[in-house]
């Protein structure tokens, strides 16, 4: 494992567990934020898969 790896991984893992975008940013160092959401698109995709399942769901049983 590299150096980059052990990065993705954090900022990764940050990112799935719900970090704000700018806070990982800064913790890597990026100058601007859209440079993080680029780099971890894949990340953002899942989260807002997940949101939007969690909305679904509050929905749903609010509905009843």
């Amino acid at each position: 494992m590299t150096f980059h790896d052990l990065r993705h991984l954090h900022a990764t893992t940050l990112m799935a567990i719900g970090e704000k975008p700018n806070a990982v940013a800064e913790r890597l160092g990026h100058s601007r934020v859209q440079v993080t959401l680029d780099t971890y698109s894949h990340v953002n995709a899942h989260l807002q898969r997940k949101s939007a399942e969690i909305f679904e769901k509050a929905i749903l049983e609010n509905g009843k």
